[in-house]
């Protein structure tokens, strides 16, 4: 992994994401890693590199030059998947307390698309790892059309 390929992938993710958000007056906004990948595969980057991509998109140079902090990471447990997202905040914009939903409301930050995005991105990511763990799609569509767990 060279330091030149995780540049391109922040100068990426900078001009697609980061700074059109902030330049629209944004203190809270997310990056999907799926989003930023398909961004570099279009320019030639090697589609098997998630692990960079993620790693460049939380690095502490990259986080400084722009002003912003990771807020939080959703997605599997390993941080390095297609399916996270980053949710970034301005630096010195102190997360609001209270509920999800309260601090959506409160916020008002997230467009609604984005949000259902990254919701539904959390519920594949649960979801493949549920039926990985079921032995594949074939034993999870065996295990939904049979009769085992019907109440019946």
């Amino acid at each position: 992994m060279s330091g030149g390929s995780s540049e391109r992938v922040r100068a990426v993710a900078a001009e697609k994401y980061v700074e059109p958000a902030l330049r629209a007056g944004k203190t809270r906004f997310t990056v999907a890693v799926r989003d930023v990948i398909q961004d570099l595969v279009s320019q030639g980057f090697p589609a098997a590199n998630t692990p960079q991509v993620c790693s460049a998109l939380r690095k502490k140079d990259f986080l400084r030059a722009h002003g912003i902090e990771i807020e939080g990471i959703d997605g599997p447990p390993s941080k390095t998947s297609t399916t996270v997202v980053y949710r970034y905040r301005k630096a010195g914009h102190a997360r609001p307390a209270g509920t999800g939903a309260e601090i959506l409301s409160a916020v008002g930050q997230e467009d609604p698309n984005v949000w259902a995005r990254r919701a539904t991105e959390n519920l594949r990511g649960i979801l493949k790892d549920e039926i990985a763990q079921m032995g594949g799609a074939e034993a999870f569509m065996r295990w939904v059309r049979s009769e085992e767990s019907d109440p019946e």
